[in-house]
């Protein structure tokens, strides 16, 4: 386990995501700038960026949680197409404390529909994510609007990313970005609405929650998905263990298991 978790390969598979991401990006506004596509080519192209989009939040997650300020920046790099940056704060500090309980925003609820879900998770986590900071800010004096706020830094680093491709593309490359951005955490939102969906943690007599256990993350032991997304299926290891690298997360068969097709 020693020897897998300090693999450099691993590592530079996150790394290497993001030149690919915003590659793709850059080449994807030229496509859409063109005006050549018809409609429906337009809207797959952004449909297909938004899907890029998505799993960059995903590499930002595995980065996010790493002790290296390398990672940590490249985390918050990985954010800015989607103008998610406060997903860094908010996840690492409000959802690993609060995850399976009614106060966790991303945690979603028992008979609650994905529509339900959906903007009580992004508007929840972005007033969370502020208040965490706010705290974090006052309790080292510093001004909450200012220079060291993380939010506010990784707003800025979106808004420069999307000025700079308007300027390069023109306004009409616009509402491609902001399409994308949309899409894009709205399927980190999807992924949300399943890993946790229905489960509770039961309050102790002393009024607080019980440690997290591996009950309490739906998980899905399944190649494909788990390639694609950094073993994030195995959700419960992460729980107990976020700074455990994705190649060493371990599967729990006492985990709840999210239902797969399987061939006839």
């Amino acid at each position: 386990m020693p020897l897998l978790e300090a693999d450099r390969y691993y590592r530079w598979c996150t790394y290497l995501y993001l030149p690919l991401q915003f590659g793709a990006l850059v080449w994807a506004c030229g496509r859409w700038a063109d005006g050549g596509l018809p409609v429906a080519d337009s809207l797959g192209l952004a449909v297909t960026t938004g899907v890029v989009a998505g799993v960059a939040i995903n590499t930002a997650h595995e980065l996010g949680h790493k002790r290296e300020q390398l990672e940590r920046r490249l985390s918050r790099a990985a954010l800015a197409q989607t103008w998610y940056g406060h997903f860094y704060v908010e996840h690492n500090h409000g959802h690993h404390v609060r995850v399976a309980t009614p106060e966790d925003p991303a945690s979603s609820r028992m008979g609650e529909s994905f529509w339900r879900f959906l903007p009580r998770t992004v508007w929840g986590s972005l007033r969370s994510a502020w208040e965490l900071e706010r705290r974090r800010l006052t309790r080292r004096n510093r001004a909450v609007l200012g220079p060291h706020n993380e939010i506010l830094t990784a707003w800025a680093l979106s808004a420069a990313l999307f000025t700079a491709l308007t300027a390069v593309f023109g306004l009409r490359v616009l509402p491609f970005l902001l399409l994308q951005a949309v899409l894009g955490f709205c399927l980190l939102e999807t992924v949300n609405y399943l890993e946790h969906y229905g489960l509770l943690r039961q309050r102790r007599p002393d009024g607080r929650y019980e440690r997290v256990a591996p009950r309490h993350s739906w998980n899905s032991d399944n190649t494909v998905s788990n390639v694609f997304l950094f073993q994030l299926q195995r959700h419960s290891d992460h729980h107990a263990n976020p700074l455990r690298r994705y190649q060493t997360l371990r599967h729990f068969d006492e985990s709840p298991q999210l239902p797969r097709a399987t061939p006839p």
